[in-house]
This record gives structure tokens, sequence and C-alpha cells, in this order.
């Protein structure tokens, strides 16, 4: 990238790495953006079936009017699915790590990618849960290193969260925000590290009233989320919120936070470690709060 202003400039190669649900769909938002884009996984099945399941997603949104088969088809050819992550990583300008919610796993990636990526390339993580400060010090670029956070579903979801470590230059950010500007986003960009962000932030404050409300007795977990889309007008209740989004995420993410602050106030509420430990993840499990077909 040339130092000019325009923080993009010869930014053309985008990779993500980790096929699963979150990280499909930054792919796709990305080539879908102009840019090639390689999604990168362990293994063949992974790729495979990223690819199935965007397809599927794709002629949804062709059949129902929401984008163009010419698009759709064009961000196809822009993007690749493969395991070769090493190929890839050398020719990118940005890499989005999407990977498994493990510290030593993370470390050992951005390592290997910081020894792998030209020099310019920025390495950023979509984890809300694991900060990037703690993933830096593995590179020897931690300028270069920051959260690019993506909310679910990514394709649909138009917030990106920009976070910076206490390394990370003022030229990163920019090219992070400029890079979310480009895929159709609207990046919110924090001036330092908080557990959560801002958006999860704001919604543990709710998560975490709404789950009193209940251990308390006070009402149903259905009547609460009843009360959130009719009288605050959000468009799911905080306990289908959390089936959607997973209960065993914000379980971990609960359990990072702590680790991070050593505060109890941050530990998983009751009902939440309840349904973890009995594997009621949501949706993804069939049943959580709710139960699904």
């Amino acid at each position: 990238m040339s130092d000019n202003s325009n923080p993009l400039e010869g930014a053309k190669h985008v990779t993500v790495i980790g096929a699963g649900a979150m990280g499909s769909q930054i792919a796709m938002v990305s080539a879908l953006a102009g840019y090639t884009t390689a999604l990168v996984d362990i293994a063949e099945e992974y790729v495979e079936r990223a690819k199935s399941q965007l397809e599927s997603r794709m002629n949804r949104d062709v059949e129902k009017g929401r984008r163009s088969q010419e698009d759709v088809a064009a961000a196809f050819d822009r993007l690749t699915f493969t395991t070769d992550r090493d190929g890839s990583a050398a020719q990118t300008d940005f890499v989005i790590e999407a990977a498994v919610e493990d510290l030593g796993i993370k470390r050992e990636l951005f390592t290997e990618l910081d020894q792998i990526c030209p020099p310019h390339a920025i390495l950023a993580t979509n984890s809300s849960n694991i900060v990037s400060s703690r993933v830096a010090d593995a590179t020897e670029r931690p300028d270069k290193v920051c959260n690019f956070h993506f909310f679910n579903p990514a394709l649909v979801m138009e917030c990106v969260e920009v976070v910076p470590n206490e390394h990370t230059s003022a030229e990163t950010v920019e090219t992070a925000v400029a890079l979310a500007k480009s895929f159709g986003k609207k990046p919110v960009k924090l001036k330092q590290e908080t557990p959560g962000f801002v958006a999860n932030r704001l919604l543990g404050a709710l998560r975490t009233e709404a789950l009193k409300l209940y251990e308390e007795g006070i009402a149903d977990f259905e009547d609460i989320d009843v009360a959130a889309k009719t009288a605050l007008r959000h468009p799911m209740g905080p306990f289908e919120l959390m089936d959607l989004v997973g209960v065993d995420v914000v379980y971990l993410i609960r359990m990072a936070e702590y680790e991070q602050t050593g505060n109890p106030e941050s530990l998983p509420r009751p009902a939440i470690k309840e349904l973890y430990e009995a594997g009621r993840f949501g949706r993804k499990s069939g049943q959580g709060w709710y139960s699904y077909d």
C-alpha cells in the first residue's frame, strides 16, 4: 500500500482464515465488493461446505431480487475456496482471521502469517472475544494488527467494529475503516480496547438485565422477548438473540471477559451456565431457550 491520501491504494487481495458461517460470509462480502478474495480452512470438506452454503444463500438472494445474477457470478469468480493458506497469504494485502476462539491457536496462526504475508499486509482478527493485543506480540508487526469485528450474519449486518491495540498505527486503523466502508459497511472506530467492544457491551447490559428478570421469577423468557420487541422495537428479544448467536458463544465471551477483568460480575449468569453445560446452544444444536426443528 503506498503512502498517500487513499489508505486502500494498492489493496486488491483479501484473505479470510476460517470457513465457518462467519468467515465464509465475510469472504463473500469482500468478493461482492470487488476484491480478489481467498477463503481458507484446514480441510477440503470445510471449504466445500462453505462454498455450497454460499451458493445456496446467493441463489436465494437472486431469486428474491436482492442481488443480480451478474454481480453474484462476478463475486464467485473473484472468490477462491482453498486449503492453501500460505499461497494465499503470500500475496495478500489484508487478512481477516475468523478461526476458532482459542488464544493459543490464534497466536500460533498470527506468528505464521507474520512470516508469510507481505510486509505491508494488515493482520486483523474478527474476534470480539479475544482482543488483538493478545496476538499482536506474536508478530513482528504489532502496528499492523487490530480487531475487525463483523456481526452475524455478516452479509446483512452493517456494523463493523475497528479496534486498535496500544501498538496499532493510525494508518492501520484508517485502512481498516476504509476497507469496511468499501465493503458497504458502517465502521465503528474505537479509540482503545475494551472487553466486548461497543455493541456487545450495550447488548450485554440488556442481556444481563433480561436474565436477572428471568432468574428472579419476574417474567418468563418468552414474555421478556415480547416486551423487547413490542415496547423497545427490537427485531428480536434477548433470549431469541442468544439462541441465534449461540448460547455457547455467549458463555465463552463472558468467561473470556472474566479472565481479562477478574471481576465476578463478568462471569456467565447461572441460567446461561446451565444451558451451556446441557449442550443447549440454541439454533445450532436444535434447542436453547427455544426448540427448533
